[in-house]
């Protein structure tokens, strides 16, 4: 198979979460688990950090990567979604997975995953752990995919954990409450290895506590940091919350010599270390045009503070949802005086935007719909005087089509 149809057949091997929903996911970890045996247990190989939340997870595991670069250090990185490439899930000290290894990796191990029926996400862990173990990587941030305790990376025993907050997203698999999303995150919390909470909350605090308690972890709450003198590359007041708690966290790390110049140097090159994209990302000036993948209430709110901060004559909003988010919860947030664009990821889970315009019209946000994200985009721009602003967002895959 040429590189191409290699990512072909893992997409449509098992429907991917990210594009099909709950009918994707494995609720359990036997198959990772016999998959990591018959590869040799490639995760023992590498010694690791794991880091898990509702938002802030994929900021704070590039702000780790970049740091832990600069003090010299090989480093795996492991993220989800990718918005190009797949090979953006796999890097090595900012750099993607060969395609070759992606081809030979997926045609060595075929009859395997078929015979196992292996999902999309289990085929890519292994495939990731088996990449860091082969180039021998000093240490590998590995990023949640969805939840913590069920989910197919909690087969490492890291250095260190991070979780980065709880908020109500993926309520229909986690729990509809903030206390159950805490304790499929707390999920990753392993016996004597410390926990770094990014963000206090009273709904969780308690639970944090008392499960590291119990498995005699140590607990550090980033806010016991203070004001910190640091600053990153990665835009938005958002970020200073995950910038804490990835601070905490270096500071956690035994073994490690990381100087203060490398924390330093790592969070004000985030971007050029790693790669990171779709974070409060300008694409232009003159009209400014901004995008972020938040798309849930909590990353919303954030994003949507950051956007009235912002001097600009009229707002121009390019809004997208997959079908499975609470939008009508999310569209409350958004500015009324705004001109929306009403648009649909290109993927089958995305909203049908005659019902997000319905939707959004309930809360007076008015705007018309387009077929795609690119002709949505495309007409803000033109309407757009070079003193307004746009945004684009929603979902992590209207920003893919963007970026």
């Amino acid at each position: 198979m040429t590189y191409k149809e290699t990512l072909d057949w893992m997409f449509s091997q098992l429907p991917m979460y990210q594009q099909k929903g709950i009918v994707a996911l494995n609720a359990k970890l036997d198959n990772i688990i016999h998959f990591s045996s018959y590869l040799a247990n490639p995760e023992h190989k590498f010694k690791s950090i794991h880091v898990a939340g509702t938002n802030g997870k994929g900021s704070s595991s590039h702000m780790l990567a970049s740091i832990l670069q600069e003090a010299g250090y090989k480093v795996g990185l492991y993220t989800s979604p990718h918005l190009k490439d797949f090979r953006e899930r796999i890097k090595i000290n900012g750099q993607m997975a060969d395609k070759g290894f992606v081809k030979d990796f997926i045609a060595d191990h075929r009859a395997f995953l078929e015979y196992h029926k292996l999902s999309f996400f289990e085929m890519t862990v292994g495939m990731a752990f088996t990449y860091f173990a082969m180039e021998q990587v000093d240490v590998a941030v590995v990023e949640v995919g969805l939840g913590g305790r069920l989910d197919s990376t909690n087969i490492i025993t890291p250095e260190v954990s991070l979780i980065t907050n709880i908020g109500l997203d993926h309520t229909h698999i986690l729990g509809d409450t903030l206390e159950k999303i805490a304790l499929e995150k707390a999920g990753i919390i392993k016996p004597g290895i410390p926990v770094v909470i990014s963000e206090r909350q009273p709904e969780t605090e308690t639970i944090f506590t008392l499960i590291s308690r119990q498995l005699r972890s140590k607990i550090v709450f980033a806010d016991t940091l203070g004001q910190l003198e640091y600053t990153t590359d990665l835009l938005g007041d958002y970020q200073q919350n995950n910038m804490r708690g990835v601070v905490a966290t270096i500071k956690q790390l035994e073994h490690f010599d990381v100087p203060e110049r490398a924390i330093s140097e790592g969070l004000k090159n985030v971007v050029a270390n790693t790669g990171l994209m779709g974070r409060w990302q300008i694409l232009q000036q003159n009209p400014l045009v901004v995008c972020d993948t938040a798309h849930n209430k909590e990353g919303l709110q954030w994003v949507i503070s950051q956007i009235a901060k912002q001097p600009f004559k009229k707002l121009h909003i390019v809004l997208g949802f997959v079908s499975d988010k609470d939008v009508k919860g999310v569209l409350a947030l958004f500015p009324k005086d705004a001109h929306y664009y009403f648009v649909r990821p290109d993927i089958s889970r995305g909203m049908d935007v005659d019902i997000l315009q319905k939707l959004a019209a309930e809360e007076e946000l008015q705007g018309r719909t387009y077929k795609s994200v690119k002709k949505g985009l495309k007409k803000a721009l033109a309407n757009a005087a070079k003193d307004d602003m746009i945004y684009v967002g929603g979902s992590t895959f209207v920003v893919a089509e963007v970026v």
